[in-house]
């Protein structure tokens, strides 16, 4: 059962790699070093019932440059043992960095989503494995005007999201408290509806991370983290790509 846990982790390790560099081929590109870092909390109210909070600031040159601040909260509700449904609102504000800008007269942006998740846990051994599907609505602001410094007009729009990650307890099948763990996961972001441009494809997220359960009230885990981003307009007449790596630190907190 070890060997075959230790199998399914790092058969799920290449399957994400392979998903993360799909879009290699396309030569309108940049890469940025960035950095992640999230506070993700849990407020427990009953055996079902939970508030979900988070703040994750997202930087480029590693820590050095805004890229974008996210907030988001929600309300979970246990549907089942393996399965947990939570809805809420998040609200994103994206800079402008890079050599190309999102917005083709490089203004900092907003944005507003509602959201629905689903989130299942599907053990397979030692392997603690999740799957995670997301539907958002999103109010993006934005203008047409190559010389506008903000936004004058909301843009609606439609994204799903999936993302597979796998946690693997170091210290003996399940993980309690003062373990390290392993986790690798892969997210990939499909936008939708008639005002989604060239970005069908959004973005794909790969991360590998290692991290300890200090107890049950606190977790922190870090390490590498990759961002395939494609815009959703043409640079050049190409379809244009960021690949962004560098490094996530998330802390999770259960009150």
């Amino acid at each position: 059962m070890k060997n075959h846990a230790f199998r399914v982790f790092f058969a799920l390790i290449l399957f994400a790699f392979s998903h993360s560099s799909f879009a290699q081929n396309n030569r309108a590109s940049e890469s940025n070093a960035i950095g992640w870092y999230g506070l993700f909390m849990t407020y427990k109210v009953d055996d079902k019932w939970s508030i979900h909070g988070e703040v994750q600031l997202r930087r480029t040159e590693w820590i050095a440059s805004p890229q974008q601040n996210l907030y988001r909260t929600g309300i979970n509700y246990k549907i089942h043992p393996q399965g947990t449904f939570r809805a809420g609102y998040a609200f994103a504000d994206t800079y402008n960095y890079g050599s190309e800008p999102i917005q083709s007269n490089g203004i900092r942006f907003p944005e507003h989503r509602a959201y629905q998740m689903l989130l299942i846990n599907n053990p397979i051994g030692r392997v603690a494995l999740s799957h995670r599907l997301m539907l958002e609505q999103r109010w993006v602001g934005r203008s047409l005007d190559p010389n506008a410094t903000q936004f004058d007009e909301w843009v609606y729009s439609n994204r799903m999201r999936y993302m597979l990650r796998a946690d693997l307890p170091l210290k003996g099948p399940t993980l309690d408290d003062k373990e390290p763990y392993l986790a690798v996961y892969d997210e990939i972001l499909i936008g939708f509806g008639k005002n989604v441009n060239q970005n069908v494809f959004d973005q794909n997220r790969f991360a590998a991370v290692a991290g300890v359960r200090f107890s049950g009230k606190y977790r922190l885990e870090a390490g590498y983290f990759s961002q395939i981003l494609q815009f959703g307009r043409l640079v050049g007449g190409k379809n244009y790509f960021q690949y962004n790596r560098g490094l996530i630190v998330s802390n999770f907190v259960n009150f």
